[in-house]
């Protein structure tokens, strides 16, 4: 043999392969070929020292300690029979609650978007005055929303393939500065 020292035998005793690249358990530290390394496949002795798992109550969503030795489900039915906290009348609370009041919108947003000038609550889609057809107290818009509506109105001004931006634009922004001062 050339290389006597490559390789090690797996350790499960019905196996014994020669395997060039061993693989060594991490709980009980003993070398195994691949169909041999899970803890279940060797029945490790030490798996409890790394195979750690909490189990979780699906009611209060709890974590329920278990003592080696112990069955989980057991531990987890007897958790739900005595101490369990899940109250059925408590259900949980819907994330998204704010309607938006737009006539024929359907959408809820988990977050309040209130308009500044009718103060109604709307969707994202709908939260700017001139997509909701605002009522409001009449003040004007603010120089930030105003921008936003010329940047939307933009495109309907500029000739397709242009980069410059059309005469009509910078008139409305002159007039609108005139205007605010």
């Amino acid at each position: 043999m050339e290389f006597p020292d490559l390789g090690k035998h797996c350790s499960e005793k019905t196996c014994k392969q020669l395997d060039f690249l061993p693989l060594k358990c991490d709980a009980c530290e003993e070398v195994f070929c691949k169909n041999h390394i899970t803890y279940d496949q060797h029945k490790c002795t030490s798996s409890y020292k790394k195979d750690v798992q909490v189990p979780v109550c699906p009611l209060c969503n709890t974590p329920i300690p278990v003592r080696r030795g112990e069955t989980p489900d057991i531990v987890v039915g007897a958790h739900m029979d005595r101490d369990c906290k899940y109250n059925p009348t408590q259900q949980k609370q819907r994330i998204f609650t704010n309607k938006c009041l737009k006539e024929g919108c359907k959408r809820k947003e988990m977050m309040k978007l209130v308009c500044n000038q009718c103060h109604g609550n709307f969707c994202i889609k709908h939260r700017h005055p001139l997509d909701h057809d605002c009522k409001g107290g009449g003040r004007s818009i603010s120089k930030a929303g105003y921008a936003a509506i010329m940047r939307a109105s933009e495109s309907n001004f500029r000739p397709t393939g242009s980069n410059k931006m059309s005469s009509n634009w910078y008139l409305e922004r002159n007039r609108y500065k005139l205007k605010c001062g």
